[in-house]
């Protein structure tokens, strides 16, 4: 089975998690740098309203150039958590899982965090955990701008770009009135579905 390197994003949307559940060979981007609008920072979420938007501010650098993610560190000057939370439980609290799975979920947002990379690996590595998903350890040693013997996946970070994934479809809280909207993040469908994420995931 080749390789995927894929880059790290706050409650990943569900592209990334298609290879995930299928368990395959994934090495995590960790030296790459961050940049603007994508899911380094944020996520998104199916609300009242439709797509909505969660993100994470972040401390800027004072001059110009580029940052390592891996250094990138989360403002909490702002109360981002709490609002975060807030949020998730007013889309998701009538959702079949919502209650299932709120214990576990809730103490990321009330734990304190300093760096996003690791914020955003807890996020996911506790998401795997409750789907029984194997979460990949494997990550890039350096930044390799040209990869020849793995698939680059890294480009899936920018959230204005159509990821070339095909992903599951189910029934969402807001479904009715807005319709299905697609590749929302991995939270989406844990508290939509349940347990039976996985089955989904791996039925595309």
């Amino acid at each position: 089975m080749s390789s995927i390197v894929l880059p790290i994003a706050y409650a990943s949307p569900l592209a990334y998690w298609v290879p995930l559940a299928k368990g395959q060979n994934i090495t995590w981007e960790i030296h790459d740098h961050y940049d603007k609008q994508t899911y380094r920072n944020r996520t998104y979420i199916h609300g009242a309203n439709g797509k909505q938007m969660l993100s994470i501010p972040i401390k800027h650098l004072g001059h110009k150039g580029h940052q390592k993610y891996s250094e990138v560190e989360i403002a909490n000057e702002f109360p981002w958590q709490k609002q975060h939370w807030k949020t998730l439980q007013t889309a998701y609290r009538s959702s079949p899982f919502f209650e299932y799975y709120e214990d576990d979920i809730s103490p990321l947002y009330s734990e304190s965090f300093d760096g996003l990379m690791t914020f955003n690996i807890k996020v996911n590595q506790t998401i795997a955990d409750l789907l029984d998903i194997h979460y990949p350890k494997d990550t890039t040693l350096s930044y390799n701008k040209n990869l020849t013997q793995q698939k680059d996946a890294r480009s899936w970070a920018n959230a204005k770009e159509k990821i070339p994934v095909t992903t599951p479809k189910y029934t969402q809280v807001f479904s009715e009135k807005n319709g299905f909207i697609s590749n929302m993040s991995i939270l989406d469908l844990l508290f939509n579905e349940g347990p039976g994420s996985v089955a989904l995931l791996r039925s595309v």
